[in-house]
C-alpha cells in the first residue's frame, strides 16, 4: 500500500467504483505526465448523491459534502489514470468546481472547498494546492448539486 492509500485509510475514506460516461467522452485523457480527469458528479454507488440547487434545496456544507464526494470520485478515475498507484500524482494542477445555485447564490468558493480540502487533506500541501476556479451554474447534469473537474500531473 502507498502513501496515498494509507492516507485514505488513516482518514477512513474509500473510493467508490468508478462512474461510466453519461455522454459522449471518456473519464480521462493522460497527454504525457498530464491526467485531465472529466467532470465527475456527487455518485455513489451509480446514484447522484446530492442533487438540487445550493443555497435554496441543499445548505453550503451538504454543498460541501457533495464537492468531496465529487473529490473522491476524481480520486477513483485519477487512480485508473495512474494505472492502479495514486502515488505517481506528483501535483495538482487545477479543480474546476460547478455548483448548481440560484442566480443570487454567491458562495460558490466555500462551496468547491470541499474538493480542494480534500485533495490537501490527502495529498498535503505541497503537492495538493492547486489553481482552482468556481463557478455558479443553472442546471447539472442528472439534477447534481455540483460537479468537479481536474487536472493533475503524474510521473
Amino acid at each position: 500500500m502507498n502513501s496515498i492509500e494509507q492516507r485514505l485509510a488513516e482518514l477512513g475514506l474509500r473510493l467508490p467504483e468508478p462512474s461510466t460516461a453519461l455522454a459522449n467522452y471518456i473519464p480521462f485523457v493522460v497527454n504525457d505526465n498530464i491526467a485531465i480527469i472529466s467532470g465527475q458528479l456527487p455518485m455513489q454507488e451509480g446514484a447522484v448523491l446530492y442533487k438540487g440547487k445550493v443555497g435554496i434545496d441543499l445548505t453550503v456544507e451538504q454543498g460541501q459534502d457533495a464537492a468531496r464526494l465529487c473529490g473522491l470520485n476524481i480520486l477513483t478515475q485519477l487512480k485508473a489514470a495512474c494505472q492502479g498507484d495514486l502515488g505517481r500524482v506528483q501535483k495538482c494542477l487545477r479543480i474546476g468546481g460547478f455548483v448548481n445555485c440560484g442566480p443570487d447564490f454567491i458562495n460558490q468558493p466555500k462551496v468547491i472547498n470541499g474538493v480542494s480540502d480534500l485533495i490537501v487533506e490527502i495529498f498535503g500541501t505541497d503537492i495538493g494546492r492547486h489553481a482552482r476556479a468556481a463557478v455558479g451554474v443553472n442546471a447539472l447534469p442528472l439534477g447534481a448539486a455540483v460537479e468537479v473537474e481536474a487536472m493533475f500531473r503524474i510521473g
